[in-house]
């Protein structure tokens, strides 16, 4: 059977079963079946071999019952880089990577030593440490399983990284010049709302935010006071509508903001402060 053949089928079979992404979510499985990048399958036609064919019906199959491609190909990209992602971790989103580039930018040309609280995948600790050379990080997070895929994500960052199971009430002695977090931020009751891709498939434990969704969120702020610089700066992802509560607990724990990024939907996604 012909790739172009094998992608309508997979397209059609999804389809059936209301997946909105159909197409690319077939062409993506085929690409990884044949180990073809896809925009060279689009091109140029293949003919795809019988057990690749049985292995793309069963990946299609999964897919079909909501499970997410990522979990399914055990790979997401986020900022131009592949990361290994299985169920143990939440998938990267676009969103988490506006996070970024005002790090870069704030602490170009200096020695920094940051936290992420809340690795899951490593996907924020790697891009900061790969484009500022003079950096380290120390990662957390409560869970094990997370912290393994992180530890795989980050190995050509051994030297330049800590990793450690405890939550951020946990860290003592130490005074970072950043905090970076993408913590849990959706509000309970949401959370059986969300699409089956995420509630059924997504741990929980990264989702949860608790009955206002700012659980997580009140820790972070609370524990950063004491453990930043004088000049250091809390990077949090916070979730829609959340601006005015987030920044109501900065001001009582004595932040100020510095910047703020919106996102695609022009919501305010990442609030920059410093005490």
């Amino acid at each position: 059977m012909r790739s172009d053949e094998l992608i309508n089928f997979g397209s059609k079979f999804l389809k059936k079963s209301s997946i909105l992404t159909n197409r690319i979510d077939s062409e993506i499985l085929l690409s990884y079946v044949v180990g073809v990048p896809r925009e060279k399958l689009l091109i140029s036609e293949k003919f795809i071999k019988h057990r690749e064919i049985e292995k793309f019906r069963h990946l299609i199959l999964r897919r079909s019952k909501n499970e997410p491609v990522a979990y399914i190909t055990e790979n997401k990209e986020f900022r131009s880089k592949n990361f290994f992602i299985n169920k143990d971790s939440l998938i990267p989103r676009p969103e988490t990577e506006l996070l970024i580039d005002p790090i870069l930018k704030i602490f170009a040309n200096k020695n920094l030593f940051f936290l992420d609280a809340g690795i899951g995948s490593g996907c924020i600790t790697f891009s900061i440490l790969n484009e500022l050379k003079n950096s380290r990080a120390i990662g957390i997070d409560i869970s094990k399983k997370t912290l393994s895929n992180a530890k795989k994500n980050l190995k050509k960052f051994k030297n330049r990284v800590k990793i450690f199971c405890k939550p951020i009430d946990e860290i003592r002695n130490l005074r970072f010049d950043l905090i970076v977090s993408n913590p849990p931020y959706i509000v309970k009751r949401e959370v059986k709302r969300l699409s089956n891709d995420i509630k059924k498939f997504e741990p929980i434990v990264a989702l949860d935010g608790g009955n206002d969704g700012l659980d997580v969120i009140k820790k972070v702020i609370y524990k950063s006071k004491y453990i930043l610089k004088s000049d250091g700066i809390l990077a949090l992802e916070i979730g829609n509508g959340q601006y005015s509560s987030v920044m109501k607990l900065l001001k009582v724990n004595n932040f100020r903001k510095k910047i703020l990024v919106r996102d695609y939907r022009n919501n305010i996604r990442c609030i920059f402060s410093t005490l």
